[in-house]
């Protein structure tokens, strides 16, 4: 007679708990780094600058059209064996770069599309009242690219804490991995376990999905 589901699910719980907090560690990073190196070179890919802007399109280019998987690797098998003292890192270095680089390139195209975005004209009224490019990017475009910036960037932040579940290829036992090791315990309640597994993703994302809809009602009242 098999275990009952609730005594599974209690045993589990602590083992899942755990890869929860790996998890959340991990994706924290990788949306802060990523959010900021995004902006970084959404904001300049966003004014058209004559060579940054085709460097970093060539940059998205590549980054986007290579799995998530593929660029793992690279920061964890290819880059340490070049020989190079400072790219010698661990596994969660490599997935907190792959993470962070992987999150910059969306980020960068939804930041620079934004700015587009915003009217020429904008940009013309902001230097009228004696404003630099900086002042004027500032105080006048950014607010206005915001409110077109923030629904994406939830699809992003979202898709950023599923990735996570990737890097247990590299010896992270965050919140998947945990799920897989508990279903060698408990073969006969793989759907049990995933299920378990899936809502405690889905407790994650869906408040990070609403906080992102918070500040997006905030951007538009002009908070």
């Amino acid at each position: 007679m098999s275990t009952s589901a609730l005594q599974v699910a209690i045993s589990v719980m602590p083992a899942l708990m755990a890869g929860l907090v790996e998890t959340l560690k991990i994706s924290a990073a990788g949306i802060v780094v990523g959010s900021a190196l995004g902006l970084l070179l959404g904001v300049i890919r966003g004014q058209q600058f004559r060579y940054a802007s085709p460097a970093i399109g060539f940059y998205l280019h590549v980054l986007r059209g290579t799995p998530f998987l593929v660029q793992l690797y690279i920061a964890y098998f290819v880059l340490p064996s070049t020989g190079i003292s400072w790219l010698k890192w661990d596994s969660t270095t490599a997935a907190l770069v792959a993470l962070s680089i992987y999150t910059s390139s969306y980020v960068t195209e939804i930041v620079s599309g934004g700015i587009r975005a915003v009217p020429a004209g904008q940009w013309e009224g902001a230097m009228a009242c004696a404003m630099n490019r900086w002042q004027s990017l500032r105080y006048v475009i950014l607010p206005q690219a915001l409110k077109l910036i923030l629904p994406s960037l939830a699809g992003v932040y979202v898709n950023l804490i599923k990735a996570t579940s990737i890097v247990s290829v590299v010896g992270i036992t965050e919140l998947t991995r945990q799920g897989e090791i508990s279903i060698l315990r408990f073969p006969a309640d793989v759907l049990l376990i995933y299920g378990i597994v899936a809502a405690i993703y889905f407790s994650y994302c869906f408040p990070a999905l609403k906080a992102v809809e918070w500040l997006e009602r905030r951007a538009a009242r002009g908070s």
